[in-house]
């Protein structure tokens, strides 16, 4: 494509260049110069090569003159552009203290000014030496305002400072003029701060910037939902706050389990079911699967059915399964409690799912074992071998997974073979 369009143009020259010429020709021009008792006549063509031709005979004798005296302003620019590559890759390499003085000798250029002394700060700043990093930041204040700003709220933020981070990029916050990086320093220092308002109001843009990608802001605004979650004084402002939420922050699974476990810990088990209970019908989570296990209360038949309802669907789920037996324990219904335990354990083994057992086990009045299922949970918690319960009682816990009827998401069988 780019051959055709190069041949096109010299057609279209060509053409013109033949019109000009018959126009030129048949009436050339006259141009007559006198000065001092000299006369040149000559034509307009000839006139106008002329020009051309001086104007760049002038040109490159003003660069052969000046040559020189650029030559160690090129030089400057050339070691400095160096020297700006070596701090970058020393900087990253972990070399803090090369990249400083690398970043420093190539601020020097005043066209580098401004990048290099941030990374110099950033430099700094990660040696430890927070107040060098602020006293270089301002200077490239100068060159780069903005993101001078942005890296003091992070150092601040560093040096155990959320506060005055908060202060310094709430204005520009206000009038909506930070850059998503600045965003997002906002909402770390707000966390830090402790003013989960501030850090609500940073979702939206960071959100619109797409800066973050879809994990980093996934993660963000799981952190920002929780926080703002657990600061909720009482149930009456939690419920306000969460019905003020977007749509979209209301189905993000972290909040959820947030909120239906600060909910029931003001005593308000029914939202917090219902909550998950909705979340768990539109789309599955082990995470909510357990904490509707966890959570205490409410009527333990109709969870008890709830739970089965789902291990149809999820018969597999080791999560799903220690949340049937804590329900089973807190029911009183033993027998029912250790068949769940041992296949979430016979799946993945948890300290979770040995603690449970051992409370089934005490309940059934099997205190030497409910203790060595209890030790064991310690020991999963601290990397250490758990020990077997066989020989000890009734029966060997299975070791292998029990596969029922596997069911997609939206519990239709699959079809083996």
């Amino acid at each position: 494509m780019s051959l055709w369009r190069w041949i096109l143009w010299l057609v279209i020259a060509a053409a013109l260049a033949a019109f000009g010429w018959h126009w030129v020709a048949a009436d050339p021009g006259y141009v007559l110069v006198r000065l001092h008792g000299w006369r040149v006549q000559t034509t307009v063509v000839a006139a106008v090569v002329v020009l051309v031709v001086a104007w760049a005979v002038l040109t490159g004798l003003w660069r052969l003159v000046s040559w020189p005296f650029g030559a160690l302003s090129r030089r400057h620019r050339r070691v400095s552009r160096r020297r700006l590559a070596a701090g970058l890759i020393a900087l990253l390499e972990g070399r803090l203290g090369d990249a400083e003085r690398d970043l420093n000798r190539a601020s020097r250029l005043d066209l580098m000014r401004g990048p290099a002394l941030l990374a110099s700060a950033e430099a700094a700043s990660r040696r430890g030496e927070h107040e060098r990093a602020l006293e270089i930041l301002a200077e490239a204040s100068q060159s780069a305002p903005m993101a001078a700003r942005v890296l003091r709220a992070r150092i601040l933020c560093r040096d155990g400072k959320p506060g005055e981070a908060l202060a310094l990029l709430a204005p520009d916050a206000d009038k909506g003029t930070l850059p998503p990086g600045g965003w997002r320093e906002l909402a770390q220092a707000a966390l830090a701060a402790g003013d989960t308002k501030r850090a609500l109001t940073t979702l939206q843009p960071l959100h619109k910037s797409g800066a973050l990608g879809a994990r980093g802001y996934a993660a963000l605004e799981a952190e920002v939902l929780r926080a703002a979650i657990d600061a909720a004084p009482d149930g009456a402002e939690l419920n306000t706050l969460w019905s003020n939420l977007p749509k979209t922050q209301r189905r993000v699974p972290a909040a959820i389990d947030a909120y239906a476990r600060r909910i029931a810990g003001f005593g308000l088990i029914l939202p917090a079911m219902d909550e998950l209970e909705s979340a768990l019908r539109r789309e599955w989570s082990p995470q909510l699967a357990e904490t509707y296990g966890i959570l205490a209360g409410g009527d333990l038949d109709a969870r008890l059915r709830r739970v089965e309802g789902w291990l149809d669907a999820h018969p597999n789920d080791a999560v799903l399964l220690l949340a049937a037996g804590r329900v089973c324990v807190r029911d009183h219904l033993w027998g029912k409690a250790r068949q769940y335990l041992e296949r979430s354990l016979a799946l993945v083994p948890s300290s979770g799912a040995w603690e449970v057992l051992g409370e089934a086990l005490a309940g059934q009045g099997d205190a030497e074992r409910a203790q060595r299922c209890w030790r064991n949970a310690l020991a999963m918690t601290r990397g250490e071998a758990v020990q077997s319960l066989a020989g000890h009682g009734a029966g060997v816990i299975d070791t292998s997974a029990i596969a029922l009827e596997e069911r997609d998401e939206h519990g239709v069988p699959r079809l083996k073979g």
